[in-house]
């Protein structure tokens, strides 16, 4: 799959951001990745750079996932956020569900099916071949 849009990557671990930033590369071919470190640095990053895909952490200081995804889609209700967390209670699915994020994945995850499930994303949003996003 060839994804030349650009991915906003918001994680307070710096390690989470290279580990997926990589997985981006090489599933996606050449996104342009932007990161940051907390929620408030990512609604200023969204705001700042318009990016086409949100991978949003839950538990951040400064202001969670949640309230960052309420945030986002106040300013842009159109915007594609999918959750990247350890956090995977059924409230907190459900919540960002309800908030408006287009998918969950848990960190835990397998690299490969992390892979698949962000592949899937871009595919079903941004009309690419699903079949060119084998991991």
């Amino acid at each position: 799959m060839n994804f030349d849009g650009t991915i906003l990557l918001i994680d307070d671990e710096a390690h989470i951001r290279k580990f997926v930033g990589l997985i981006l590369k090489q599933q996606l071919g050449n996104p342009t990745i932007l990161e940051a470190a907390n929620g408030q640095e990512g609604i200023d990053a969204y705001q700042r750079e318009s990016p086409d895909l949100v991978l949003l952490d839950i538990s951040m200081p400064v202001m969670d996932g949640l309230q960052t995804l309420r945030r986002l889609k106040e300013i842009d209700p159109d915007c594609l956020v999918v959750m990247l967390t350890s956090m995977a209670n059924r409230q907190t699915v459900e919540d960002a569900q309800v908030h408006g994020a287009v998918n969950y994945i848990r960190k835990d995850t397998p690299k490969e099916e992390i892979a698949r499930a962000i592949a899937q994303t871009v595919a079903t949003y941004f009309e690419a071949d699903p079949a060119d996003a084998s991991a």
